[in-house]
């Protein structure tokens, strides 16, 4: 698993069209986050590909996430075949017939898979409005939509990408910006720096002599510093599959803010942290949420959080008092500094701030 915060699809597009299932094997044992899937009716682009079928197929020689990207007229005629077929998630073009969108998007959504719209070059982000609410996915095209090998974009990048997040602001956790055309080795900082979150690679993983490994791993590597320098202050991107602390709280406080947190559509667990010893002995447990909802979560739950904090002190003061001398003193202090200062922190470890939370890493 990928510690990085962008994510790499590798387009098999540019693969052996002839042997399509050793493109995707090759791509997942390079480290390839997901799989794109490129389909084209002929009629949609000026180019035919391939069909839920061939998706059917590929699917039995991988696990990694199949990404299908629907460059055909008519997507809600075919949703079903594809979703049957594996696709984790699936976009199509905000361009086709306005009468099958809305249903497209259910269907999808309600098979649970993600669901996505993607827009030409030529195409305002606007147009994506009346589905906001049912998108997971914006994919943002930087070459026109039809064949591989175009050269990038780059205005389209600069005006669309960052903004495209706006369109995905109903979703507490997970949704994606997308960015398809072009995308190298020379573009992924740029795109990186406009909080792009999947950089679909095609030609740049496919050709001759390319040691595709070496390259996923730059090109992530590059769009992670894009993003560090461009929009994080300096600092380090937080990978993507990692959690962060919100609160360090007892038990039962942990829980109550759990459930309020996971009540607004955001995953939150706890884990024992590494803070305050309560006087039964047991260590405060840090509330954890994904890392993309992290900011968010820390400040819609702010004034919950302080409230928890209070409360965590009063039942920590009422058993202490409880207990009397069987209560167990915070870590590293003696049973006299306990009484005199009842919730220290260990004295080798600053004051929390809320924000500089705990980050749990994916393994490798």
């Amino acid at each position: 698993m990928s510690t990085a915060r962008a994510r790499v699809a590798a387009s098999i597009l540019d693969a052996d069209l002839g042997n399509l299932a050793s493109g995707v094997r090759r791509a997942a044992r390079a480290g390839a986050d997901r799989i794109h899937l490129d389909v084209m009716d002929g009629h949609f682009v000026p180019n035919l590909t391939f069909g839920a079928k061939t998706i059917r197929a590929l699917r039995r020689r991988t696990e990694i996430p199949f990404d299908a990207h629907l460059m055909i007229s008519n997507p809600g005629r075919y949703i079903e075949d594809f979703i049957e077929a594996g696709c984790d998630s699936v976009t199509f073009h905000v361009e086709v017939a306005p009468d099958q969108i809305l249903s497209t998007l259910r269907a999808t959504r309600a098979a649970g898979r993600a669901a996505g719209l993607a827009v030409k070059p030529k195409t305002p982000l606007s147009a994506l409005e009346p589905y906001r609410e049912l998108l997971d996915i914006v994919l943002v095209m930087t070459v026109e939509p039809g064949f591989g090998g175009q050269s990038f974009m780059r205005d389209v990048a600069a005006e669309k990408l960052l903004a495209a997040r706006h369109y995905l602001g109903q979703r507490a956790v997970g949704g994606e910006v997308h960015v398809d055309g072009g995308i190298n080795r020379d573009t992924a900082e740029l795109v990186g720096a406009q909080a792009t979150d999947v950089l679909v690679v095609g030609s740049a993983l496919f050709r001759p002599r390319t040691n595709m490994g070496r390259e996923i791993r730059l090109i992530r590597t590059l769009a992670d510093e894009g993003y560090r320098y461009g929009l994080n202050d300096g600092e380090p991107a937080m990978p993507r599959d990692a959690w962060g602390s919100v609160a360090s709280l007892p038990h039962d406080q942990a829980e109550a803010l759990i459930r309020e947190i996971e009540a607004a559509g955001i995953p939150a667990v706890m884990l024992r942290g590494d803070g305050i010893v309560n006087p039964n002995g047991v260590r405060d447990y840090d509330v954890l949420v994904p890392a993309d909802a992290l900011a968010s979560a820390t400040d819609r739950f702010a004034g919950t959080i302080e409230r928890a904090s209070a409360a965590a002190d009063a039942w920590r003061a009422g058993l202490r008092r409880a207990l009397g001398a069987r209560a167990v003193p915070p870590e590293g202090l003696s049973f006299e500094a306990a009484l005199d200062d009842p919730f220290p922190r260990s004295p080798d470890r600053p004051p929390r701030d809320r924000r500089a939370a705990r980050v749990v890493r994916p393994r490798s």
